[in-house]
């Protein structure tokens, strides 16, 4: 567990394997064809098969609860998915606390792929102290 205060900083990595985007389907219900049948992802202009943005999300949720220790400290989490991930995709997670107020952190987190860009921009986390 890393230690709560402002300034700390931690980071993750999470592969996005060929199965991950059927695996989060059948767990969410979500069997838009851009998650799960390459053909169509081609067809549409996505270059295949693109991962879910919840469950992309979800690799940010686990890093801030891997680091707090405990899940139920998560009290906030937000963001907005601007580019697709892709299937055998590298995400990179890093967040900073930024500020310590009221009980709680306020966490600034980049979220890149492989490549560096952003996937999710403005990603801002609180958790209970």
């Amino acid at each position: 567990m890393g230690k709560i205060e402002k300034g700390a900083t931690f980071s993750a990595q999470e592969h996005v394997d060929k199965y991950r985007a059927i695996y989060y389907a059948g767990a969410s219900g979500d069997f838009n064809p851009i998650h799960i049948d390459p053909e169509f992802g081609k067809m549409v202009g996505l270059g295949g098969v693109i991962l879910h943005g919840l469950c992309a999300l979800g690799f940010v949720a686990k890093t801030i609860t891997d680091w707090t220790g405990d899940p139920g400290k998560l009290k906030k989490l937000k963001c907005r998915f601007a580019t697709p991930v892709k299937i055998e995709d590298t995400i990179s997670i890093s967040g900073e606390v930024v500020e310590i107020q009221g009980g709680r952190a306020k966490i600034a987190l980049k979220v890149v792929n492989q490549q560096g860009v952003e996937v999710e921009k403005n990603v801002e986390a609180e958790v209970e102290m």
